[in-house]
């Protein structure tokens, strides 16, 4: 038979040993003797059940005592409801392993941190190539810093026995810091915006010339004429009558 521990944790009617208990309800608190209070429960048709059993004296409440275990089950299942269940997903790498399927991996993880979970992430080391570990911890730090922007590390890499493992966990919502990487490839994307800018004001610059080039040449040949003009008055100014 199936003992419910929730049941065993109360204690009800008789199996209340004390000589008085306090009794809470809406209306407030009395202190009685015990034997009062079971006979006040079996008036009302529910149980004595003790609440605080530490408390001086006991409190106990007025109850049906199904219904009390009840509604304590539907709580207790509300609560584990809204629980995120948090599982650990493991990403397993060799000692060399490929672009491509690092590539994979990577995309993997991602999604399993976005989606709350945790990532153990691991190098396996197949007999001799326990000798290439400075490559396998490079690759999870690699791995690690690919992961910013939705994971944070819980432990550093460390080899246990033939494996080397690094630990992330999800970030959260509104805190993902950009990678190093996406901050370069944003500061090659705004260098080159600038660049086309510059080449655009340039070539604005050069249309400009080309359309006040007959204006200055016009002012250039206007004063070479008056230059001109004003020499020829001189010359006839200074001439022997």
């Amino acid at each position: 038979m199936k003992i419910d521990k929730k049941q065993n944790q109360y204690r009800t009617n008789e199996q209340i040993r004390a000589r008085e208990v306090r009794i809470v309800g809406e209306s407030g608190s009395t202190v009685m003797p015990t034997r009062q209070a079971l006979d006040l429960a079996h008036q009302q048709g529910v149980d004595l059940v003790e609440i605080s059993p530490n408390a001086d004296p006991p409190v106990c409440r007025l109850i049906d005592f199904s219904k009390f275990l009840y509604q304590q089950k539907k709580r207790q299942k509300e609560m584990k409801a809204k629980q995120v269940k948090v599982e650990v997903k493991e990403i397993r790498f060799g000692p060399q392993t490929d672009e491509h399927d690092y590539q994979f991996k990577l995309k993997h993880a991602q999604e399993f941190l976005q989606d709350g979970n945790k990532v153990r992430a691991y190098v396996f080391f197949r007999g001799r190539s326990i000798l290439f570990k400075e490559q396998g911890e490079v690759l999870l730090l690699r791995f690690a810093n690919d992961l910013e922007e939705v994971g944070k590390v819980e432990s550093m890499p460390s080899l246990e026995g033939k494996k080397m493992f690094l630990y992330l966990a999800p970030k959260k919502a509104g805190s993902a810091k950009k990678s190093q990487q996406a901050r370069d490839r944003e500061a090659a994307v705004a260098d080159e915006k600038k660049r086309e800018e510059r080449g655009e004001r340039r070539e604005e610059s050069a249309v400009l010339d080309i359309d006040t080039e007959t204006p200055a040449n016009g002012g250039l040949l206007a004063n070479a004429k008056i230059s001109a003009d004003a020499l020829k008055k001189l010359t006839e100014t200074e001439s022997p009558e």
